[in-house]
């Protein structure tokens, strides 16, 4: 099968056609020193939240999972926020730091048991979740009333 030719009005000019030699690639800007921030969000999705938390890098919204993110960022200070969102705004934690040039910083951060609480835990070390004695308390507290409802049922 064979196509016809283009009318020549269609056709390319060749004295418009691209000229490879004459084509200089355009000067790169130097780059900014840059670092590595190695954010671990401790938990998982059976653990805490569905939803992971929003971390936000120097004001800027920055999309993360749980377990270990390593997010290049540019030398300098650094302000990290993290909070966690079901029902509403919980384990706000915020962290100021300096990366160096080619420096990696770990960050860790830990959402607390429950929502109640508003704060979270952030370090450059593991971190341990907030909020377990009001979990424990709760829980206990439910456990003595249905026991509670037991035994006078027991008693009647």
């Amino acid at each position: 099968m064979s196509y016809p030719q283009q009318p020549p009005q269609f056709q390319p000019d060749p004295s418009q056609q691209f000229q490879a030699q004459q084509f200089q690639a355009p000067q790169s800007q130097p780059q900014a020193p840059t670092g590595l921030l190695q954010l671990t969000i401790q938990g998982s999705v059976m653990t805490n939240s569905l939803i992971p938390p929003k971390v936000h890098l120097n004001g800027y919204l920055v999309p993360v999972k749980y377990g270990r993110n390593d997010i290049p960022v540019f030398a300098g200070p650094m302000h990290v926020e993290i909070h966690s969102q079901w029902m509403m705004t919980f384990g706000k934690a915020a962290l100021d730091f300096t990366v160096q040039p080619g420096q990696a910083v770990p960050v860790f951060y830990a959402s607390p048991y429950h929502q109640f609480s508003s704060a979270g835990s952030i370090g450059h070390t593991k971190v341990k979740r907030k909020g377990l004695g009001f979990l424990l308390g709760l829980v206990g507290g439910i456990v003595a009333l249905c026991l509670l409802v037991i035994i006078l049922a027991a008693l009647n």
